[in-house]
């Protein structure tokens, strides 16, 4: 039983007041106070919002609800499920007229539209492109085939794979059941992310990759390569060349022997070093030994980069000597080592026979 309040009753009003109060102030004074309470009724019941589309949405779930929709859904309704989401990563429309009879048969009053005639969702998901899937599958290979991970690439075959997942699923991308045939190269694997939560079944080739020095641009015969013209890139192994190189920096300052264009695999025929010394030129001749250094003018009879063993004219005894380059208009001969002199053996004493 809930006790009620006291009665609280009113001083007596004197005879002289009571005069003043007639039947037409009480009468105006009931009336504003009618009014007050119809005007501050409202607000102190607190009036129910207003049902109004949130316009086009983004779908986290397989379903939408009332509360993904409309704003100001009772609480006690704004999870009650509506329509099917579209698929991971697509989008699709629901007409508003749909939507106001899905309120209606939960006893709401129809939403304000704003004039729309059907709103937009989009499936929210994290799209796992062929660069995972093909790091996944090449881990793969190399745990349970040997290969060597950073020496091969996978041409999946048609349309790049693409798995599609959910937008909170972070787990690891793993192959699994994957059979590879040596001959012919080619592989197959089903690819899952966490405990197979989403998969994917590609089947493709592998192909070894090898670093290949390449031509950022076009080079004329006889221009001498600079660092900035040549970068490395990773090319199929299969139909490259013999002479092939990887080894930028071994191409810097050589001399190409014909035109070359961009993007063109550097071969160790088609460049060489810069002559250092030019045919007919003047040069200096060195010879060095323990303790004696000379040096005098002679004249090339080859031209020749450095480390070329070219011939030389001496001037002094003209004539023409073996020399090696060492530099710009330099060139080195090597001391003449003395062959010893052949020492005859002594004649084998024989033994005397006794008789």
């Amino acid at each position: 039983m809930i006790d009620l309040p006291p009665v609280v009753h009113a001083p007596a009003i004197p005879e002289a007041r009571r005069a003043l109060l007639g039947p037409g102030i009480l009468s105006r004074t009931a009336l504003m106070l009618v009014a007050f309470g119809l005007l501050t009724l409202p607000v102190l019941a607190g009036e129910a919002p207003r049902l109004a589309l949130r316009g086009d949405i983004t779908a986290e779930r397989d379903v939408i609800t009332l509360g993904d929709l409309v704003a100001g859904a009772p609480p006690a309704l704004a999870q009650k499920a509506l329509f099917r989401a579209p698929a991971l990563g697509t989008s699709g429309t629901i007409q508003v007229r749909r939507i106001v009879e899905a309120t209606a048969g939960l006893g709401l009053d129809a939403p304000e539209s704003g004039g729309r005639l059907q709103i937009s969702v989009q499936r929210a998901a994290r799209r796992i492109a062929a660069p995972e899937i093909e790091g996944a599958v090449r881990a793969a290979l190399a745990k349970v085939r040997g290969l060597e991970s950073g020496s091969v690439t996978i041409a999946f075959e048609g349309e790049s794979p693409v798995l599609t997942v959910p937008p909170d699923l972070n787990a690891a991308v793993t192959a699994q059941e994957v059979t590879y045939d040596p001959r012919s190269r080619r592989v197959s694997a089903l690819v899952v992310v966490g405990e197979r939560q989403a998969s994917l079944r590609v089947t493709g080739q592998v192909v070894e990759m090898a670093d290949v020095a390449v031509l950022t641009r076009a080079i004329n015969r006889g221009e001498t390569l600079s660092a900035p013209d040549i970068t490395v890139e990773r090319r199929p192994r299969e139909g490259l060349p013999a002479d092939i190189a990887a080894d930028a920096a071994a191409f810097i300052g050589q001399v190409a022997q014909k035109p070359l264009g961009a993007g063109t695999a550097l071969r160790a025929g088609e460049l060489s070093r810069p002559d250092l010394v030019a045919r007919g030129e003047a040069v200096t001749i060195v010879y060095e030994t323990p303790g004696v250094a000379l040096a005098l003018r002679g004249q090339a009879r080859d031209g020749g980069p450095l480390g070329a063993v070219i011939g030389v004219i001496n001037p002094v005894s003209k004539k023409v000597i073996q020399a090696t380059v060492i530099g710009p208009g330099r060139v080195t001969v090597a001391p003449i080592v003395p062959v010893a002199a052949a020492v005859p053996a002594a004649p084998a004493r024989l033994a005397s026979a006794r008789p």
